[in-house]
């Protein structure tokens, strides 16, 4: 958990104030901050100056009383800045993340749970579809798991499906993983993601730049995909449809001038559409980690991988019964001739290697190897 570092009161309350005022949007914010330096320095110039930078109606806003729902966001704040483990990040603050003021618009300020010095870390957004397949999933989550384990965040919206499957994977390697919400930082959503959210909080890192109390507006996930990608080196997109908003991340990232992986599927799937659009448009097409990782010069390849601390035994036994079972759908009765096992002992191994994400439980009782690309 981040050390938690003293504030200055007034200094937070002119920030909130700032987002907060009608009719302020990011770019004005940036061009008064320009001119004044700080934001307590906007709230005390005169109209008449302010006038020279903004529209009078801007101008009226700025030098209207202090509004008492704003002053109730700032109590708010405050509160929540005294919880064990909250952050605030501000424009002026010497941690607010780099590669965010390399982006056109960054946010003013950053409301953040965990360990904020996961912002700066060198990291790679993974994203797609809320409605991932199995095997989406499970490449999402290795891709996020092995490029933790060689020292990248992951970066993520901690959406269902691809999202979460990423974060999880973050949290396995040593590089962590940072979920970027579209709601305010004391609010939890989807909700089904709640016990990922402060498992991500305890050991990562989750960050918004929406006031308090904020929630799931649809106009608020276009903005929180900026910083996604403003936030990451890179951007693999695993699995999205034609049309997912995956793409307006991807989309973001090119403009941002980050690097953009996709990778591809079926061409029958609708969940691979926007992968092969995306690889035809220019993005590097990835059926590896260590392909991302040699585009972005971070390769550190990990020591030891989930395989090769299995028991020897075990490790040959599965490794066995995995080749035997193939892509196409079998049962358990074929599956015991060609494994010369019996029924008891193969179940067993068919469990382990199904709660290992390796192989899919199908209708009936078939089996059906999945692909593994990491």
């Amino acid at each position: 958990m981040s050390k938690q570092i003293p504030y200055d009161k007034e200094e937070l309350a002119a920030w909130v104030r700032l987002v907060l005022t009608p009719g302020i949007g990011i770019r004005t914010a940036h061009k008064m901050l320009v001119a004044y330096g700080l934001p307590q320095n906007i709230f005390m110039a005169s109209y008449q100056e302010l006038q020279r930078i903004v529209s009078p109606q801007i101008a009226d806003a700025i030098c209207a009383p202090l509004s008492e729902t704003i002053r109730e966001q700032i109590g708010k704040t405050e509160r929540w800045l005294d919880e064990p483990g909250n952050t605030i990040l501000t424009l002026a603050d010497s941690r607010y993340p780099g590669s965010l003021l390399e982006i056109p618009d960054p946010p003013l300020m950053l409301y953040v749970k965990g360990r904020v010095e996961l912002l700066s870390k060198p990291s790679i957004a993974i994203v797609g579809s809320r409605n991932a397949t199995a095997q989406g999933c499970i490449d999402a989550e290795k891709f996020g798991c092995s490029l933790s384990d060689a020292g990248l965040t992951i970066i993520s919206g901690l959406a269902l499906g691809i999202d979460a499957a990423a974060h999880r994977g973050g949290l396995k390697g040593s590089g962590s993983t940072v979920a970027v919400i579209g709601t305010g930082a004391d609010i939890i959503y989807p909700a089904r993601n709640r016990e990922l959210a402060h498992q991500i909080a305890r050991e990562g890192c989750i960050v918004s730049e929406f006031p308090l109390g904020t929630g799931p507006l649809a106009s608020n996930f276009p903005r929180r995909n900026r910083v996604i990608s403003g936030l990451s080196g890179g951007i693999l997109v695993v699995e999205a449809a034609a049309r997912s908003g995956s793409l307006i991340t991807a989309r973001t990232a090119i403009d941002q001038g980050r690097d953009v992986f996709a990778i591809p599927g079926s061409i029958h799937s609708p969940l691979s559409r926007g992968c092969h659009a995306l690889i035809r448009q220019g993005a590097k097409l990835v059926e590896t980690s260590q392909d991302i990782l040699e585009e972005l010069k971070h390769y550190n390849p990990v020591a030891n991988s989930q395989a090769d601390r299995r028991e020897p035994e075990s490790a040959a036994l599965t490794e066995d019964i995995v080749s035997r079972i193939g892509f196409d759908p079998v049962d358990t009765d074929t599956l015991c001739e060609r494994c010369r096992l019996d029924a008891a002992t193969l179940n067993v191994e068919l469990l382990k290697l199904e709660l290992a994400g390796e192989i899919e439980c199908l209708p009936g009782g078939l089996y059906r190897r999945l692909v593994s690309s990491v």
